[in-house]
């Protein structure tokens, strides 16, 4: 069999900066008597750029496979293996160019051409071979798919179905064929689960384990002895085969499809809801892969495809993953050309959940002594006994050994003492948010370290700037603002006040990639970015509420933007006190576009700790006794009306926070809203958003994106 690919050509035009993926055939003598396997191996040929698949590639690919039809059925060779390039097996779809898509007719003829690509390997009349050697993502892993056998190597640590993460669906066959080879449950958390779990994948021993790959081999012997097994299938070696039927072995009945549609419907729900089309479009497909045939799944994925690839939200997340998480995140702005200050001990002033959180995590990541301190012994031993646990409950995920948990328990110390931090070359102070009590330590402080030594604060709200104001040496004092969990949370903004130096501004960065945090630089304003905006957005809505609006319709009005929580769910989790306390804040420093409400006071006052509450069956209601507590006016707005005054306040902010150079970059808003607020990636980050609504035009008079 051969295939014309002349119907696809023109698509190399609309991808003119692709860096082709060749596809290079090698002769390989298998051992035994088991014959020649033609093995094509892929590769860009490029050193620092993984194996990508755009429309040249695929063609590549397709005619290398083509070619080898009829040295198949001369008996000229007796097997067909595809691997990678050292270490990258392939990364997916060139989606950096597909993102220049403006045609749905383009996005379907690039669908096609895979399933024509794909179809011809798993149609290959003799066996074949995937042989995954490295990092399989999306189309990479759609390669492999088709094929008869596929090994892994143990060294792999990526590998997956990333495409409903991208906006997209697995639109090269992977919906329909991955579920036939592993199973319709372990697929639902590949397809779903993992990849809307901000794109978790898989290493090579889980991808063994579940079943997407047949046999594990370890990287220094990886090719070898994938040739060495692939001989073996082919002679039909008893123990082999074996093997393999009972690692095959796996539910696919219909109560099997039942509890994995569940599973993906579930995690869609959770992650997304109805706002994001490409995970919603691959839910309707896999729903009816049991019923449907390879050509029937095709033409459902190839039309999927073609709409989500000139899709916003498509352009939308390849903006924020690899212009925002995986170039700006990686080269930020502002970095100082200095070098930083070598950090071999930190302090972490306050025992708190906060400060024990972050002492855990200095400890575990730059493995040097961390000191805690607060104002009673008590306090202390809470904090250090909360770093044991954590440590403790890494020992039972099998995460560290017993030597490792008990040496990372020991770097962290603690006392009442603040003359523990006289030879520490960081300190941060995590106390009581309020000026008076900050001033004070960062004062004592001061005559305790070495003039070198950098002062910082976790404040989320407060002035840095006021925090330094009556020290001798204000110049070594930042802001160095986690979010909670600190653990889990990637972003950490970094405040510059005018008088901050560049080392410690150097030694932030610095700090900040080895503790494995996202940096992002701020000017010294109230509640920085992240803070600022979801503070807005949460004044905006309680202003609604407090005038009149249902509770359910305020709410939710802002449900179409997929934010992980409503305003009154988030103000729960912040709790009404701090929330309160922050607004204030901002309401002091920028005025009434800072709505603090006379009824949140209220539910403080009498120890209200939530607006909503949840009754057995799990159903959300608000408490009598809760409303009782609070005054409403008599101006209800709608659902629509709520979400554009919410949308219209951002873009004032956004705007005026832009004018006062708070951040280099609209970008840098958009990486603290993905990182710190979970602004979903379908919508781009929050500016672009505001652009394509057409809301940073009407409120600004510009978009914030030429």
């Amino acid at each position: 069999m051969s295939a014309d690919f002349s119907n696809y050509r023109h698509l190399t035009e609309s991808f003119p900066h692709e860096m082709v993926t060749q596809s290079h055939v090698e002769d390989i003598q298998l051992p035994g008597s088991a014959g020649t396997l033609a093995l094509i191996r892929l590769d860009n040929h490029e050193d620092k750029r993984p194996n990508t698949l755009g429309p040249g590639s695929l063609i590549a690919f397709g005619e290398a496979v083509s070619a080898q039809y009829s040295r198949a059925e001369s008996g000229e060779i007796s097997a067909l293996g595809v691997t990678g390039k050292p270490g990258v097996f392939a990364a997916g779809a060139d989606i950096v160019s597909a993102r220049e898509l403006s045609e749905t007719q383009h996005g379907i003829a690039l669908a096609e051409l895979g399933h024509t690509v794909f179809n011809l390997l798993e149609d290959f009349p003799l066996p074949t071979f995937g042989f995954i050697n490295g990092s399989a993502l999306g189309g990479g892993l759609e390669v492999a798919l088709p094929a008869d056998y596929r090994t892994v190597s143990a060294s792999t640590q990526a590998i997956g179905l990333p495409e409903a993460f991208l906006g997209l669906v697995p639109g090269w066959g992977g919906i329909y064929r991955l579920p036939k080879l592993i199973g319709p449950e372990a697929a639902a958390h590949v397809i779903f689960v993992n990849a809307l779990n901000n794109n978790k994948t898989l290493n090579g021993t889980k991808a063994f384990e579940i079943g997407i790959a047949d046999a594990l081999f370890e990287d220094s012997s990886f090719e070898q002895e994938s040739l060495e097994w692939a001989a073996k299938i082919l002679s039909d070696d008893d123990d082999a085969s074996a093997a393999l039927a009972e690692h095959r072995t796996h539910e696919s009945d219909g109560d099997a499809w039942s509890r994995a549609v569940k599973t993906a419907e579930e995690s869609v729900a959770a992650k997304t809801g109805a706002s994001a089309p490409g995970p919603l479009r691959a839910l309707e497909i896999f729903r009816q892969v049991p019923h449907n045939s390879r050509d029937e799944d095709r033409e459902l994925e190839v039309d999927a495809l073609g709409v989500l690839l000139v899709s916003h939200e498509f352009k939308n997340v390849v903006y924020g993953f690899m212009e925002l998480v995986q170039k700006r995140a990686k080269k930020p702005a502002g970095v100082p050309q200095v070098r930083p200050r070598s950090v071999r001990r930190v302090g972490v002033v306050g025992a708190g959940l906060m400060a024990s959180q972050l002492a855990l995590v200095f400890a575990q990541q730059l493995r040097v002594p961390v000191v805690i301190s607060d104002i009673d012994q008590e306090r202390v031993d809470r904090g250090l006994s909360y770093i044991a646990e954590q440590n403790a409950k890494q020992v039972k995920k099998g995460r560290l050994t017993q030597d490792q948990a008990d040496s990372l328990t020991g770097l962290v110390t603690g006392s009442t003492d603040k003359s523990v931090y006289a030879d520490a070359d960081f300190v941060i102070e995590a106390v009581f948010e309020e000026i008076g009590v900050k001033k004070q330590v960062f004062a004592e402080l001061e005559e305790i370290v070495s003039p070198e030594t950098i002062l910082a604060t976790n404040t989320s709200s407060l002035s840095v700037t006021e925090m330094a104001a009556d020290l001798k040496h204000p110049e070594r004092v930042i802001g160095f603002h986690f979010f909670n969990p600190v653990q889990v949370m990637p972003l950490v903004e970094i405040a510059r006040t005018s008088q901050t130096a560049e080392e410690p501004i150097a030694t932030a960065f610095d700090l900040a990639a080895t503790l494995r945090k996202t940096p992002v630089l701020t000017k010294d304003t109230t509640a920085f970015v992240v803070n600022r905006l979801l503070l807005r957005l949460m004044a905006e809505v309680q202003k609604a509420f407090d005038h009149g609006t249902d509770a359910r319709t305020a709410d939710e009005a802002l449900k179409p933007l997929g934010l992980p929580m409503s305003p009154f769910e988030l103000l729960a989790m912040v709790g009404l006190p701090v929330a309160q306390h922050v607004t204030e804040s901002l309401n002091n420093s920028y005025g009434d576009r800072f709505y603090v409400s006379p009824n949140v006071q209220s539910l403080i006052e009498h120890d209200v700790t939530e607006v909503w509450s949840t009754d057995e069956s799990g159903a959300k209601h608000i408490k009598d006794s809760t409303l009782e507590l609070m005054n409403f006016g008599d101006s209800p707005k709608s659902s629509e009306q709520v979400l554009t005054i919410v949308l219209e306040a951002l873009a004032e902010e956004i705007g005026l926070m832009l004018k006062d150079e708070v951040v280099a970059s609209p970008k840098d808003i958009d990486l603290c809203m993905i990182l710190g607020a979970g602004w979903p990636f379908h919508r781009g980050g929050i500016t672009p958003y505001l652009d394509q609504q057409g809301i940073s035009q009407r409120v600004n008079g510009s978009t914030f994106h030429g």
